[in-house]
């Protein structure tokens, strides 16, 4: 049954223009294609990018940050109380009042001292300064050196500057070693971060993430399998090529550098409006939308292809409008840069009144001042 799909779903009807096929791509005369089954190398190499990002972690990142000033946030615990700690696990992490009124009679504890206690212990599930620092230097490496890479094997490719030069001679592309590296490269860095998706910093747009990856990981291999590799050569490019600003600038704001991270943004916001909502559109969409349809037939292949980029860019938009405001918000009050998808800490308002007030949560445990104050 297996292999019934598997003939049905790599029909060449599906995947190739009329008259083409998958004898196209068998080697031949010296010249290699691209195969389905080399995209089992982006295994192995999402689990070295794994150790490599643990090594870099400890053995670069985090000396960076001590060098850059980032300092740790001291939050305040919540005291250890059974009733709240089993609501908090099993129904909610944001208690309606009607809630925190049957809390208080449960517990034996004031309103606000519900409500306080349900704020410290989100404080402590949000991810430290440290650790939101480290995945920021992690990620800027990446993107920075992918985006070097990439322009090094492009540079002197003549579809890097005449785009239609993409489909010169498909689906018969021969396959060339720095672009068989380079897709391998972002595939295994993309498969790597699906599967440190649980331990990453979750931000107010995971869902929108999980989705970018998924999009990304079909379209790199959709790509490769039909031998669409010069434009997945573009489209990688072009999405690295403002990645490595945005995470720098995370960088220095948990550093508390608010000029550098200010400005670096407005470079981001600038890059990533040119490259996502121009070139990517207008040029690479316009190249692989309109113009293949004036060499061949369209077929499901290139409707999925276009499908998977329209996702993108739906995506490219959504960002879009966040960066937008961001950065209207500084240029016209000079504000400090916030990522709006950001989880950040919430401020125990009043305490020491509330304490002189209230006391101690009634459950055999004092509340102690740790000089707590908010950096992010």
């Amino acid at each position: 049954m297996l292999s019934e799909l598997s003939d049905w779903f790599w029909q060449e009807r599906l995947w190739f223009p009329e008259g083409l096929g998958w004898a196209d791509l068998e080697d031949r005369d010296g010249r290699v294609y691209a195969k389905a089954r080399d995209l089992w190398v982006a295994l192995p190499i999402a689990l070295v990018f794994l150790i490599i990002r643990q090594i870099f972690e400890r053995t670069v990142a985090t000396p960076l940050a001590s060098l850059l000033g980032v300092k740790e946030t001291v939050r305040l615990r919540a005291p250890h109380n059974p009733t709240l700690e089993s609501f908090y696990c099993s129904v909610t992490k944001n208690p309606t009042q009607s809630s925190v009124w049957s809390l208080c009679k449960q517990t034996g504890c004031s309103e606000r001292q519900v409500q306080r206690w349900f704020r410290r212990r989100r404080n402590q599930d949000r991810p430290s300064l440290l650790k939101k620092f480290r995945e920021a230097s992690w990620r800027f490496t990446f993107y920075l050196l992918a985006f070097i890479a990439g322009l090094a094997a492009l540079i002197d490719k003549p579809w890097l500057y005449e785009l239609k030069e993409m489909w010169q001679g498909f689906p018969v592309l021969t396959l060339l070693p720095s672009q068989y590296w380079y897709y391998m490269i972002e595939l295994g860095f993309y498969g790597s971060l699906l599967f440190s998706v649980a331990s990453d910093v979750k931000r107010k747009d995971f869902k929108e993430q999980m989705v970018h990856h998924v999009a990304t990981i079909l379209l790199i291999s959709f790509s490769w399998c039909v031998n669409y590799i010069r434009a997945g050569t573009l489209i990688m490019l072009v999405h690295d090529s403002s990645d490595y600003f945005l995470e720098s600038a995370k960088m220095f704001n948990y550093a508390g550098w608010r000029n550098a991270c200010n400005y670096i943004f407005i470079v981001f916001a600038a890059v990533f409006i040119v490259t996502r909502l121009v070139i990517f559109p207008f040029w690479i969409i316009y190249c692989t939308w309109v113009y293949p349809v004036t060499i061949y037939q369209p077929f499901f292949g290139y409707y999925f292809f276009n499908g998977l980029l329209m996702t993108l860019q739906c995506l490219h938009v959504f960002w879009a409008v966040l960066i937008i405001r961001i950065a209207v918000r500084f240029l016209t009050n000079n504000e400090k840069v916030d990522d709006e998808r950001s989880d950040k800490d919430e401020t125990d308002e009043s305490e020491e009144e509330d304490m002189k007030k209230n006391g101690p949560l009634q459950n055999g445990h004092a509340v102690h001042n740790n000089n707590h104050s908010k950096t992010e």
